[in-house]
């Protein structure tokens, strides 16, 4: 786990190659195999390593918000537009896009997010325990399937069901990626 030497910067635990996570690289890949183009993404040390991958690609185009809710009106005009978005998000955020979820049920448009956690598994912020503990009940009040990967073994899994939902049965998911699953901060003073 990365000790963090002050509350303003964060960063991702720390991983040698040998034991860097193939999880965000599994969830590339299965974005890729369901034709994902568009990833709208606010920047975030859990998602880290799926937005460098996206950054890379030839195929998808990463795109750098300044809020979470701007993310959800990219998606409906990306499927206007004949594309497929995957949204980057961290618990946090989903607040931030309570008024913008209503999209989904007035269009129908195939809404696949991916959240990770923050507010539990031994979290240090105590700011961002009340979104964390309530983000499920968020998106299921909007109207959101929620699905949730807590181990690495089995994200491949979850994300292909979530993605298999949303842009085969336009069913809007959201899957949330464990604090557990992403390692917890930890703040030294």
């Amino acid at each position: 786990m990365h000790v963090r030497a002050d509350a303003s910067t964060e960063t991702a635990p720390e991983t040698t190659p040998e034991s860097a996570p193939i999880w965000p690289d599994e969830i590339f890949a299965i974005l890729q195999r369901f034709d994902v183009r568009q990833v709208p993404y606010v920047p975030d040390a859990g998602h880290s390593r799926l937005i460098e991958r996206v950054l890379a690609s030839s195929t998808m185009r990463g795109i750098p918000l300044t809020t979470e809710e701007e993310g959800v009106a990219l998606m409906v005009g990306a499927w206007a537009g004949g594309q497929r978005c995957a949204l980057l998000m961290q618990s946090s955020g989903v607040g931030n896009c309570i008024n913008m979820l209503s999209l989904t049920q007035i269009f129908r448009f195939p809404f696949l997010t991916l959240v990770t956690m923050r507010g539990e598994w031994g979290e240090f912020n105590p700011w961002q325990v009340p979104m964390g503990a309530s983000t499920q009940d968020v998106l299921e009040l909007s109207g959101i399937r929620v699905l949730r990967a807590s181990h690495a073994q089995e994200v491949r899994e979850v994300v292909e069901a979530a993605a298999g939902q949303a842009y085969n049965a336009l069913t809007p998911t959201a899957v949330l990626l464990s604090q557990r699953l992403i390692g917890a901060k930890v703040f030294v003073k």
